[in-house]
This record gives structure tokens, C-alpha cells and sequence, in this order.
């Protein structure tokens, strides 16, 4: 059964029309492979070509409270008392929204769309595309596909407009991962609890999945359904900054190539151009998929640098403090490298993340809720950073 909901387009058909007839498989998601994520809809039997089926709708997903239990109806007020009828009906129509501890919904999403959106391993070349989902479909947390379609949830778009976009910055993040793990890089023979890229299939085929998958990521951005034609146009600008020698490329290349005595103020330069920047690609694309304003958009921004710094702080203390069994790749890579733990040590480092979130807080704050009165991205901070941000996401 269909339920109505105002946020975003009403047509499914419209917003999953892909057009992928550059690869022969997979074909486009049909309409009912990709549920809004607040629609009753369970999900369809996987066919074998396609990856993890999306999970059945959680019991957390619920419907929106009444306007005047959100604004603060003491609960000793009397419901109202309405004829079974009646009751059911208003249950029938009530939009249902995505509340805080859902993202793992979202992400069970996502995975289905990036199995859909990159040809299968029994398509020719096998290798090449198996190599290619190697990387993109092992478990990860996603951050920036969240990211792009929290925020544009948290400005009341439609969180299927921003699905593709989410996924172009995964692939992306994946053939950055590929490159990241190369000899000639950080040498790492682990990543998402399996073998790197190029120990599965060695350096030639790593390194020609990298380029497709950056190369799908454009396609994908460019024919992603749901917008117009001058987002896509946007989002793909944004993209090409964001990987560029200005961005990623450039922050990789200073991250090997350091600068003596590198200052604290440099290195944090480095950190929001090798990982930032895709944080910030997620929440710019987020805002022209919403029609942000110019002061939404800098909100946005101020919200993805913070994030953006925190988690690459993060992930330096975890190189240093935790164990590859426990993170899923090789650790001790940074060990030789300019950064902000080498700087300030981890007791001054977990005090700088904590800076960064409560100005990320405040950014999401200054956005405020969306009109269920929720703030997605809030939810977003929680799940990156546990018990860092505040009550982790299970």
C-alpha cells in the first residue's frame, strides 16, 4: 500500500529511472526496489546478480507523532479520543519519517543502489568488475552517501534525490581506497576486514578498477533521476573539484610528500584536502538537490569541515591505538607521516575532535530540524563518532 508523503517527488517511477545503458547489467532498480525511507514497502527478493538485499523495514521506523506531542504536549494531557474508524485512517495517512538510530536503514539502501549501479562479476570483463565490487560492496560505514542524503533530508528534499549523488561519492571513496592501498602508497595488504584490491587481483587489475569506478562515479552523478538537469550539472563540477589536484589528489600527494617541519595549521590543510573534501562534496550536492539558500549552504559547509576534520583525527588515533582486527585494515601506517596525533599527541587530538563536533553540532543546529522536526545530520554525528558525539547509533 502506498503512503503519502510530502517531502520531495511523488512519482517513484520518476525518481528511479537511471539510465545505466552503458553497462549491460545491472538493470535500472525498479520501482519497488528502493522503498522511501519511510514507506511500507517491504523489500523484493534478491536475484542473484545483485547485492545484499535491502532489510525489511525496522520497527524503529515510525510514524510521525502528532504536532502537538513534538512541540511538548505534557503527557498527562488527554488524547484525543477518536472512532476506531477514524483513528485508522489518520494512522493511514500520517507520513512516515526517518527518526534518530535509522541510519542503518539508510545504509542497507545504499548497498542495494551500489550493487545495482556497477555491472555484476559475470559480466565481461569478470575480473575487472569483480574487482571493482570487491572494494565498493564490503561492508563500510557509508559516511558520505549518509552524509548527502541526511542533509538533504535535514532541508526537506527527498532522500532518494539524493541516493545517486551518495553513491557517486562512495565509488569515488572506493577507488580512492584502492589507490590509497597500493605499493607504491601505504602498502596495505588489508582493508574492510579482506585483502586489498591488488592482493586479491593484483596491481594491474587494482589499479584499471580504481579508474572505472571513478569513472562510473561521474556517470552515475550525471544521470542521477529525481532533479534537474542543471544539479546534476553541479554535482558533477563539485565531484571533479573534490577529486582533482586541488582536492583529494593534491591532499594525497602532500600526505607522501611532506614539507619539513610541517606546521600544525598545514597539516590540517592536508586533512580537509585528502579526506574533507568529500564531506564537503556530500553536503554541497545535498544543498542543490534541496534549493538550499545561501545561508543553508553555509551551514552545510561549516558542518562538513568539522566532520570532515574530526574523522580524519579519528582515524589517525585508531592508526596508532587500535588493532587491525578491530578496524578491518592495516594499522600503523601513519607512523612516518605529519600528522595531527605527531603534532599534539592523542590526549590533545581527542580534545580537538571534541572541538569539531560541537561546532558541527551547532552547524546542524543553526539548519535546525526539518519539518518532522528531526535533524538528520545530528543523527549522522552519532553514528561516525559514538560515544565521542554523544549516544551511538546501534
Amino acid at each position: 500500500m502506498t503512503h503519502k508523503n510530502d517531502r520531495g517527488p511523488k512519482s517513484p517511477d520518476a525518481l528511479l529511472r537511471s539510465d545505466i545503458s552503458t553497462i549491460s547489467e545491472p538493470a535500472p532498480a525498479p520501482a519497488d526496489a528502493l522503498p522511501h525511507a519511510g514507506s511500507r514497502a517491504s523489500a523484493r527478493p534478491a536475484r542473484p546478480s545483485e547485492a545484499r538485499p535491502i532489510a525489511p523495514e525496522p520497527a524503529r521506523l515510525r510514524r510521525a507523532e502528532p504536532a502537538e506531542r513534538r512541540r511538548g504536549a505534557s503527557p498527562s494531557q488527554a488524547p484525543r479520543e477518536l472512532p476506531p474508524e477514524a483513528e485508522a485512517a489518520e494512522a493511514e495517512a500520517a507520513p512516515l519519517v526517518v527518526r534518530s538510530r535509522d541510519l542503518s536503514y539508510l545504509r542497507a539502501v545504499i548497498d542495494r543502489r551500489l550493487g545495482l549501479l556497477v555491472p555484476t562479476g559475470s559480466a565481461h570483463p569478470a575480473m575487472l568488475h569483480a574487482a571493482m565490487r570487491h572494494i565498493l560492496l564490503a561492508p563500510g560505514k557509508r559516511l558520505r552517501p549518509l552524509l548527502t542524503m541526511a542533509g538533504a533530508m535535514q532541508l526537506n528534499a527527498s532522500e532518494h534525490a539524493a541516493l545517486d549523488f551518495g553513491c557517486a561519492l562512495e565509488m569515488i571513496h572506493a577507488a580512492s581506497l584502492i589507490v590509497d592501498d597500493l605499493p607504491a602508497m601505504d602498502d596495505a595488504a588489508l582493508r574492510r576486514s579482506q585483502p586489498t584490491t591488488h592482493v586479491r587481483f593484483g596491481e594491474d587489475v587494482a589499479v584499471l578498477a580504481s579508474i572505472a569506478l571513478l569513472s562510473r562515479a561521474f556517470g552515475v552523478a550525471g544521470a542521477a533521476p529525481g532533479v534537474e538537469g542543471k544539479v546534476r550539472l553541479d554535482a558533477v563540477a563539485i565531484l571533479s573539484m573534490a577529486v582533482g589536484s586541488l582536492g583529494l589528489c593534491g591532499g594525497q600527494h602532500d600526505d607522501l610528500h611532506p614539507t619539513a617541519a610541517r606546521s600544525l595549521t598545514a597539516t590540517e590543510d592536508v586533512n580537509h584536502r585528502k579526506t574533507g573534501v568529500l564531506f564537503a562534496a556530500a553536503t554541497e550536492i545535498a544543498g542543490h538537490v534541496a534549493g538550499a539558500s545561501p545561508a543553508q549552504f553555509a551551514h552545510l559547509r561549516d558542518f562538513a569541515s568539522h566532520v570532515g576534520r574530526a574523522y580524519q583525527i579519528l582515524d589517525d588515533i585508531q592508526d596508532v591505538s587500535a588493532s587491525s582486527a578491530a578496524l578491518g585494515k592495516d594499522v600503523g601506517k601513519d607512523v612516518h607521516k605529519a600528522t595531527i596525533i605527531a603534532a599534539l599527541g592523542v590526549a590533545d587530538a581527542r580534545a580537538l575532535i571534541a572541538d569539531h563536533l560541537e561546532g558541527a553540532r551547532a552547524a546542524s543546529a543553526a539548519l535546525g530540524p526539518n519539518r518532522d522536526g528531526d535533524e538528520p545530520l545530528g543523527d549522522l554525528l552519532g553514528a561516525a563518532f559514538g560515544a565521542l558525539a554523544g549516544p551511538a547509533a546501534p
